[in-house]
């Protein structure tokens, strides 16, 4: 019965069309009387029908069953919080960035790098590979805000609707104005490690839109903790030439050292004109970006209460495009649109991103 149904709607196309050429008449009688089509023509297209089914019958076989997603072989995804990894029996996870947990009802997940099972409720190590056993449906869910995790096997993704912040990253890189490490997972956006000044100091000047003119800086530095001749120190000489940065001290810059929320909001703030770099005491930034316009009351709070990484620095920046700089009127990605940093063309053809403001 399947085989008829499968097979019964091209049989009677062929069938039809064979039986119609010899039956439709000519130019001169192009027509066929309804009891025609009633009786002789519907005969001996069932007729055709079924002289074709017993012909194909030998040669067919059913379609395999495909299951929704499945990798041969290690396919990576960048996931945010609260997205869930659905892996069947003999399907592998590698977590590479971030945190999750694995919960199953029955069966178990092995973790193949330490040798034992992983209970339903525990806690992903990264680099460990886990493989879920025989007659097993086993739940990833990332904990982190962001994470990256191999895949192999049958699995599906329920994604959430939290803050996407690979997506963000993905469009900031689209406009030229956030560029990956040499980190071989993630597209190297490494969004889960914590930003350093000298990063921090970078994306702020290609918000400014001068990294071109940072790149042809030839003077010289007070800081002698910048590698001479290195492509940071262009960077940092040029902001302290142009007075966007004082350093840590006169003599050193500390470019390794990690970057807090409010440091990195005051940069925003300098390349939108809202501050300058004669503005040392930092403890009001916040709430002064909220006043600009810059950050709202939600993004504020958590800026006030998590650790800083780059996923937040991207953040900032991402949605900085969309505020107002006061000496003209426009926002921050027109400005950019007009120094030539980015072309409306890429800016509407930007990854979108799906999620909401905080």
């Amino acid at each position: 019965m399947r085989k008829k149904t499968v097979l019964l709607l091209p049989l009677c196309v062929l069938a039809a069309a064979a039986v119609w050429a010899v039956a439709a008449g000519d130019a001169a009688d192009p027509l066929v009387s309804l009891s025609y089509l009633n009786g002789a023509f519907t005969n001996t297209v069932d007729a055709e029908i079924d002289r074709r089914l017993d012909a194909a019958g030998s040669a067919w076989s059913p379609a395999p069953e495909v299951p929704p997603a499945t990798a041969a072989g290690w396919t990576e995804s960048c996931l945010k919080e609260g997205d869930l990894l659905l892996v069947n029996t003999g399907g592998s996870v590698l977590l590479l960035a971030g945190s999750g947990q694995v919960t199953y009802a029955s069966g178990a997940v092995v973790d193949v790098t330490a040798g034992a099972e992983l209970p339903s409720g525990g806690l992903l190590q990264p680099r460990h590979r886990y493989l879920v056993a025989e007659d097993t449906a086993a739940s990833f869910l990332v904990t982190s805000k962001t994470a990256v995790a191999d895949c192999q096997g049958v699995y599906s993704l329920n994604a959430s609707p939290a803050v996407d912040y690979y997506a963000m990253a993905s469009a900031l890189k689209s406009l030229h104005l956030f560029q990956g490490s040499l980190t071989g997972y993630g597209q190297g956006f490494d969004l889960h490690a914590a930003p350093t000044r000298l990063q921090a100091l970078i994306m702020f000047i290609r918000v400014l839109g001068e990294e071109q003119e940072a790149l042809a800086w030839t003077g010289v530095h007070p800081f002698e903790d910048i590698q001479p001749g290195s492509q940071g120190e262009k960077y940092v000489g040029y902001a302290y030439e142009r007075g966007y940065t004082n350093g840590y001290s006169a003599t050193q810059f500390r470019p390794s050292n990690p970057v807090s929320a409010q440091q990195y909001t005051e940069f925003i703030l300098r390349a939108l004109g809202y501050s300058s770099a004669a503005n040392t005491n930092l403890s009001d930034t916040l709430d002064r970006a909220q006043n600009a316009g810059v950050l709202t009351p939600g993004e504020a709070a958590m800026l006030q209460t998590d650790p800083f990484l780059r996923a937040e620095l991207v953040y900032i920046s991402y949605y900085a495009l969309e505020a107002t700089v006061p000496s003209s009127g426009r926002t921050l990605a027109e400005t950019l649109m007009e120094k030539g940093v980015f072309t409306q063309w890429e800016r509407d053809s930007a990854p979108q991103v799906a999620s909401w403001r905080l």
